[in-house]
Order: structure tokens, then C-alpha cells, then sequence
């Protein structure tokens, strides 16, 4: 048994490092320009999504807020729609769960604000229609996907697809992005 779970551990690895060589790194450049340029308007970053990518969307606003302030520079003003769980319900349950994301979004998103969509799959209707409303009030939108992109790709003015087809690597591998985005804000 304890091998047999060292050929997974070894395998795994294996696997995320290799999509880890194929991530696209001018995309990845370019959202971090993006996120610059709106923390340099003072705009804001709305990230959000479903299970571990809701996870990822809350951590990732954090790290904008708290872990990417600069000297010199404006303090990024992020925040995750996940995060409000008495909001989400009453949209959920009075409404429909695919509007939990737009329904916020109505309330908050402004031109030239970012919203960030993560979605493994890249066909989560709730992030689909998040972005919809988010590029009708004049935001930019950034895709955080998986797979092949699914409807998400086509959306948003900038996708990140993590080419790989298992859901637990993709996940890991926008939790990375998120830092290595962050970092990049810091260290800029």
C-alpha cells in the first residue's frame, strides 16, 4: 500500500508539472497588467466562482488585498462574491442559483473594474452569467479555466487555461496563478 501511494504522490506531481510547463505565460503577464493598471485607477477586482475554485476566488482576493501591496503604489481593492454567504443564499433561493454571481455583480461592478471568473470547467452558469453582466456594465473580464475552456474561453477579454483534464490539478494550478500573480503586483 505504502508503495502503491508513492506511485500516486510521484505520478501527481509528475502530472501538475507538466501542465505547469505549458501554462501560458504572456497571458499570465498581461492579466497582471490589467490588475495593475486597475489598481492604478483605483478599480476593483471581483473574483468568484464554485466548490474549490470559490475557495481559490476568496484566497485570491485576500492575497490582492493584504499580499500585493507595493510602496508606492494604491493598495488593490478586491473582493471575493463567495465570501457573503447570507447574500448568496437569498439570491439562490429566491432568484436561482445561476444568478448568486450576477445578481452581486448588478449591485457592484463598474467600468473599468475586473471581474475574475475561475471555473475548472469553464461551463459553471453562475460564472458565465457573472461575466455577462460584468462586461455589460463596461468591466474587463479574466477567465481562470481548465480543460479546454469550455464557454468561459470565449467570454472574458483574457483566458488563463490550465491545459490539463483532471479538476484536482487544475484547481491547484489557479491557486499558483493567483500567487505568482500576486507576487508579480508586489514585487512591481
Amino acid at each position: 500500500m505504502a508503495q502503491e501511494n508513492r506511485q500516486i504522490i510521484k505520478t501527481y506531481v509528475s502530472e501538475v508539472a507538466a501542465t505547469l510547463d505549458k501554462l501560458p505565460v504572456d497571458i499570465t503577464a498581461q492579466v497582471v497588467e490589467l490588475i495593475e493598471r486597475a489598481r492604478a485607477e483605483g478599480k476593483r477586482i471581483f473574483t468568484f466562482g464554485n466548490g474549490g475554485s470559490a475557495a481559490t476566488a476568496s484566497h485570491f482576493a485576500s492575497d490582492l488585498s493584504k499580499g500585493a501591496i507595493c510602496a508606492g503604489k494604491l493598495r488593490i481593492k478586491a473582493f471575493a462574491l463567495t465570501d457573503n454567504v447570507p447574500v448568496l443564499s437569498a439570491w439562490a433561493n429566491d432568484t436561482a442559483y445561476e444568478n448568486i454571481f450576477a445578481e452581486q455583480l448588478e449591485n457592484l461592478v463598474e467600468a473599468g473594474d475586473i471581474a475574475i471568473g475561475i471555473s475548472g470547467s469553464g461551463n459553471s452558469q453562475n460564472v458565465l452569467n457573472g461575466v455577462k453582466v460584468a462586461k455589460a456594465k463596461g468591466a474587463s473580464a479574466i477567465g481562470f479555466i481548465g480543460f479546454d475552456g469550455g464557454k468561459l474561453k470565449s467570454l472574458v477579454d483574457l483566458a488563463i487555461v490550465v491545459p490539463s483534464d483532471n479538476m484536482e490539478q487544475v484547481e491547484d494550478i489557479h491557486l499558483l496563478l493567483g500567487h505568482v500573480i500576486t507576487t508579480c503586483l508586489r514585487k512591481g
